[in-house]
């Protein structure tokens, strides 16, 4: 297994980890936990394709660990009372819809499309709504909201580019 590979896996036991700091009153340290799951979904980005590293378990594995800890976010800020039902429901449907679709265009044989720079902002401000949902600063849901809209919006373009992507090929 590859560094890429070894810091996405990381990411899967975060996730418990994360959920655990959460629910017993430690908000910063699962935050904190939350940063350092997207600082290694960088770097096993950056590393891989830096290195020549990308691997189908790479390509395969690295969405599904960011919309798991995403989904895992999601739920413990909706227990916690910090996100409306309205997002959270909002928010589990787009990923649960990745994850299914992604699973069911690989096994049909079909490319699926690499990260841009629409999934990377929507990303940086999912985070962003993240740390100020975390830290109580005023604004946070609205941040969130955003991000939500953009989510859709970055999934039309995903869309678009798988549809062009498999009828080239």
């Amino acid at each position: 297994m590859n560094i890429p590979n070894m810091l996405t896996m990381s990411r899967f036991v975060l996730i418990p980890l994360f959920l655990a700091f959460y629910f017993n009153d430690h908000a910063v340290t699962a935050l904190l936990i939350i940063l350092l799951a997207g600082l290694t979904d960088l770097l096993d980005g950056y590393i891989a394709r830096r290195s020549g590293q990308i691997t189908l378990t790479g390509t395969m594995l690295d969405p599904l660990a960011d919309k798991l800890m995403m989904l895992s976010v999601v739920v413990a800020l909706l227990i916690g009372g910090e996100i409306p039902w309205s997002a959270a429901a909002i928010m589990a449907f787009r990923e649960v819809g990745m994850i299914v679709s992604s699973t069911i265009f690989y096994f049909r044989g079909l490319r699926t499309v690499p990260a841009n720079v629409y999934g990377k902002l929507t990303t940086f401000v999912y985070y962003v709504a993240i740390v100020f949902l975390f830290l109580d600063v005023p604004g946070g849901v609205g941040i969130l909201w955003c991000a939500v809209a953009l989510s859709f919006v970055t999934t039309g373009v995903y869309l678009m580019k798988f549809r062009r992507l498999n009828r080239a090929s």
